[in-house]
């Protein structure tokens, strides 16, 4: 909105330095300081205002978890995701060109999983029913929003020239065809029959990631600071034409506007930690981690580089895997002899590492380095052939 006023007074009367507005960097650090001035400001007020409504989180004891005893953290205040999103959305709609429909695309799915993870946060704190939402309600909600990035990504007629093509790493051909199929047969474009799907999954893959990373005092929003610092880099680097040219990337106009986008999510995020670093004192709640999931698969798909999500998010990763392995082969153990068995101690991966001991300020500061690193990897990547 800020961003709109500026640029109508500089059509209109052109102001002396106003025209700084229309570089991305100064916009984007704008749009970083807005977010984090938000994030400090209004979320001691929201901390009170969650106090004062008792929704705080019920946590398990040491009985419930095996090992591991967090009755220290029960009444924490939760759903604090609602200051990333305050902040976040809010200093996007203030110095973000919302003419991009890729700014308004990440917002929807920023704001349509936060939603979502408001509602099931509301049910387990007010209504006290401890399961939230159904796990087919949450699954359907984020099949719908990845048909609709999908279908925006891959329909808008602006997107045609690349609707299937996304970024393949460390190869000199440096773009994969989902439409694979498209010299077999003739007719109309059904590439989007591969490609929806696709986008489908990822959005659910990456939601369900962030929020299962989200186990230990300023876990996610750490890493997430992280992955979006990345970001911002790669939506710079794809949105101009003379970057993308020299690292042999697809140039995507319009994406570069998504670098305010990123480096608001950034600062909204180590906002939050001032709050939310251990100990803390409040919960992100799905609130924040499936919304935070939902824009950064988002914006790795608008940027088509989804594939580069196995490393540069390797945390949210091998939580989600750690999950997936633990229970599926417990699942086979206890078919096969009658008993199940486990492989980690206890799953996700970080309350492995805490079941052996490891102090979980100890554990969060090793997940961000080594995110840290694999974040400067993917970016590395860019300049391999």
């Amino acid at each position: 909105m800020l961003y709109e006023l500026f640029a109508f007074l500089q059509r209109t009367i052109d102001p002396p330095g106003f025209q700084v507005f229309q570089f991305i960097t100064v916009r984007a650090s704008l749009a970083a300081l807005t977010a984090l001035v938000i994030a400090l400001f209004a979320g001691r007020r929201i901390i009170r205002w969650l106090e004062r409504q008792q929704l705080g989180e019920r946590v398990r004891t040491g009985t419930e978890s095996g090992t591991i005893d967090h009755a220290h953290k029960a009444g924490t205040p939760t759903m604090g995701g609602l200051i990333i999103l305050l902040s976040l959305l809010g200093s996007v709609l203030l110095w973000g060109d919302l003419k991009e429909p890729y700014v308004w695309l990440a917002i929807a799915a920023t704001a349509w999983m936060g939603a979502v993870g408001f509602a099931d946060d509301y049910i387990k704190t007010v209504r006290k029913q401890k399961e939230g939402l159904s796990a087919w309600t949450k699954i359907a909600a984020q099949v719908g929003i990845g048909v609709l990035v999908g279908s925006v990504l891959y329909f808008t007629p602006a997107f045609a020239e690349y609707n299937s093509l996304t970024y393949l790493p460390f190869l000199k051909n440096r773009a994969v065809d989902y439409y694979f199929f498209r010299d077999w047969i003739a007719g109309p474009d059904i590439g989007w029959i591969v490609y929806i799907p696709v986008v489908t999954f990822i959005m659910t893959a990456v939601s369900n990631a962030v929020n299962l990373t989200d186990g230990l005092d300023g876990l996610a929003a750490g890493v997430t600071a992280f992955v979006s610092l990345g970001l911002m880099a790669l939506v710079y680097v794809s949105g101009n034409v003379n970057l993308a040219s020299f690292l042999n990337v697809m140039y995507l106009p319009g994406t570069g506007e998504l670098t305010v986008f990123c480096a608001a999510m950034t600062a909204a995020c180590f906002g939050f930690l001032w709050y939310n670093g251990y100990p803390a004192s409040v919960f992100m709640g799905d609130t924040g981690a499936l919304a935070l999931g939902a824009a950064v698969g988002a914006i790795t798909l608008m940027v088509r580089k989804e594939l580069l999500l196995p490393l540069l998010g390797i945390v949210y990763f091998a939580e989600a895997l750690s999950v997936i392995i633990q229970t599926s082969y417990f699942k086979y153990t206890r078919r096969k002899t009658g008993t199940g068995k486990r492989i980690f101690r206890m799953a996700p991966l970080h309350h492995h590492y805490e079941t052996k001991g490891t102090h979980e300020a100890k554990i969060v500061t090793r997940f961000w380095i080594i995110t840290a690193l694999t974040v400067i990897a993917a970016l590395l990547t860019l300049r391999i052939r």
